[in-house]
This record gives C-alpha cells, sequence and structure tokens, in this order.
C-alpha cells in the first residue's frame, strides 16, 4: 500500500468528484459526497479541514470504496 500524503479536504473532495462521486450536500465544515452505483449509492462525509490526518484520509477512503493507489492516480 502506498503512502498517503498529506492534502487538505478541499483536495481530497476534488479527487472524489474525479472518482465521479458529486457533492450532494455540505453542512457547516463537511462535505458529503455520493456515487451512484447498480446497487445504490456510496455515501462518504469529508472534513474540510486545511489538512486531513492521515488516518482521517484512509477512513475517507474506505467509506469512499477508493482504493489508495486509484486516489494517487487521481491526485
Amino acid at each position: 500500500m502506498p503512502k498517503l500524503p498529506r492534502i487538505s479536504g478541499s483536495t481530497a473532495v476534488r479527487v472524489l468528484e474525479r472518482l465521479a462521486f458529486y457533492r450532494a450536500r455540505q453542512t457547516g465544515s463537511h462535505v458529503v459526497l455520493k456515487k451512484q452505483i447498480s446497487g445504490g449509492e456510496i455515501v462518504c462525509v469529508v472534513p474540510l479541514r486545511r489538512e486531513l490526518k492521515i488516518g482521517t484520509l484512509s477512513g475517507i477512503l474506505r467509506q469512499a470504496q477508493v482504493t489508495p493507489e486509484e486516489f494517487l492516480e487521481n491526485l
């Protein structure tokens, strides 16, 4: 597994939007992203922080069902 970089929440949102997610809504400093799949939809929540911790980014990727390699290719 490649090492994940420390990026901002807005950068993470941009990368997920490249991966076919769309902004469903925003509540305060958290953006809810959704992606339509054949069995329903995938929902993930990204906090808009200046710098996301590695564990937080890892959890976002797990929610989004995106591999770290796929995420880094689109970064």
